[in-house]
């Protein structure tokens, strides 16, 4: 373990010894000056209002039907009302159903997303990753996102040393 410790401690000296250049971008801001960007988002910013106004409207015909089973439950035989709830029942498991194809986490949104935002995106990486090389950048960080790593220069990388001096 001390080994490690040590190890650790030499590979970061030897590398903040060496002059490392690193280049920030604003991701964010690049984007908003992109009318590809700009346009893509707006087409899905419609299509999700579509969507929601869909899911909207049947959800208030859902309540509107309840509501109604609400007020005529009394008149109905106990058959008629196991029917009536079942049928309430499907319907809210469609509306779900909908909302979860729609908008869930492996939606038709997120694919839309993909489909008109991540060749813009890996654009922009491909112009980045040009820029730091012609520059001879060692690292180049996106100040919008947190201090993503969005090019490196593979001479940076000590993963397979660590794995080593971890016994691996």
């Amino acid at each position: 373990m001390n080994k490690v410790i040590l190890f650790s401690i030499l590979v970061l000296a030897s590398l903040s010894s060496q002059a490392q250049k690193v280049a920030l971008v604003e991701s964010e801001y690049i984007f908003s000056k992109l009318k590809s960007y700009t346009a893509a988002n707006e087409k899905l910013e419609k299509q999700s209002q579509d969507w929601q106004k869909d899911i909207e409207d049947r959800m208030s015909e859902l309540e509107s039907i309840y509501k109604k089973f609400q007020a005529e439950q009394s008149l109905y035989t106990t058959q008629m009302k196991q029917e009536k709830i079942l049928e309430i029942e499907i319907k809210e498991k469609e509306v779900a159903s909908l909302q979860q194809k729609r908008f869930g986490p492996n939606g038709e949104l997120f694919k839309k997303r993909q489909e008109l935002l991540q060749p813009i995106m890996n654009k922009m990486i491909e112009e980045i990753q040009k820029i730091a090389q012609a520059k001879s950048y060692d690292m180049v960080l996106d100040k919008s996102s947190g201090n993503t790593v969005l090019f490196s220069n593979p001479r940076l990388n000590i993963s397979e040393e660590v794995i080593k001096a971890m016994g691996n």
